[in-house]
């Protein structure tokens, strides 16, 4: 236990060192090759922060370890919301500025219960893996058209986002760097994960939900507290929503289209319906005043709370 412990905070670690240098260097390499660093920055915004979660999935998956890659995607989309994003609005409240986040939101909870209807003959089939990955592309079409109309502030402060070296020898070392660090941080992860939790009579699903989406989220959930205080409010909610759609379209869709992916009865009846309450919750905040308060960031995380101990009571 103490071992496996120690090799999968190593790959944390590991995770997060990787998924730092990735991000700069996609975003170096696509202003090298001509994206303006608005296009570079908004795709970084909401997608970027997904990369150590799906290299942490796809090595579950290839090592056969299906519900703890499942786990983690699902379990991810709770943690975004219920603990990311709460602890961002309690270290300083979220100014809103991006028109294009609620239906982001809306998005969210539609794919959500999408999958809660494929997975209700207890199957996500292949087809239906690539309505999600094609789900995805027309999310992705969406988000560089609608993020055109957004003021001149908020593109502004996308672009900044993205801004970084561009040098091509500097960005490629930073890829084989950032490789290395996600291929052995997920490898540790994925190995030792299954012991911690065998250790503790948890399953590989319950491994996935909890302390492999919690540890997975640490990262981001210290850079949104850091941008919370800086005042990018737009930025952290972008990070949650745009996680969170990468989590279900590309990563659960990805897994389905390779192969048919068994959906546990649970995750119809509680998992995908907590993250689709999140969202409800999340929503009336957006739509009200625009910001996300302290209270509101209080409410959300007791709401992550109550789901933690529910997961664990069920367990007993």
């Amino acid at each position: 236990m103490i071992a496996a412990t120690a090799w999968f905070l190593l790959g944390l670690l590991l995770l997060a060192l990787g998924g730092d240098s990735i991000v700069k260097a996609a975003s170096g390499l696509a202003q090298r090759f001509g994206a303006s660093p608005f296009v570079a920055g908004l795709l970084l915004v909401t997608f970027g922060t997904s990369l150590p979660e799906l290299v942490v999935n796809a090595r579950a998956f290839v090592v056969g370890a299906e519900d703890l890659a499942l786990g983690n995607a699902v379990g991810s989309n709770i943690v975004n919301v219920g603990l990311t994003l709460a602890l961002a609005a309690l270290a300083a409240p979220l100014l809103v500025r991006a028109r294009l986040l609620s239906p982001l939101l809306i998005l969210l909870a539609v794919a959500s219960l999408a999958l809660i209807v494929f997975g209700l003959d207890g199957v996500i089939a292949r087809w239906e893996g690539a309505v999600l990955l094609l789900g995805f592309v027309a999310l992705l079409a969406f988000v560089l058209r609608a993020a055109k109309r957004e003021s001149e502030g908020v593109r502004e402060a996308i672009a900044g986002y993205a801004m970084t070296r561009t040098g091509l020898g500097l960005n490629l070392i930073r890829v084989v760097f950032a490789a290395v660090c996600l291929y052995y941080g997920a490898r540790w992860i994925v190995g030792a994960a299954p012991v911690m939790g065998a250790s503790l009579g948890w399953s590989p699903l319950l491994v996935g939900l909890l302390p492999v989406a919690i540890g997975t989220a640490l990262p981001e959930v210290a850079a949104a507290m850091v941008a919370a205080r800086r005042g990018q409010g737009d930025m952290v909610l972008g990070h949650v929503i745009g996680s969170s759609l990468f989590n279900l379209l590309v990563v659960v869709g990805g897994m389905a289209a390779l192969r048919p992916l068994a959906l546990p009865e649970s995750f119809v009846k509680l998992e995908l319906p907590a993250a689709i309450a999140f969202v409800l919750v999340l929503y009336p905040m957006l739509r009200g005043d625009l910001v996300v308060s302290r209270k509101e960031g209080g409410i959300l995380l007791v709401a992550f709370v109550g789901w933690v101990i529910l997961e664990l009571a069920l367990l007993a």
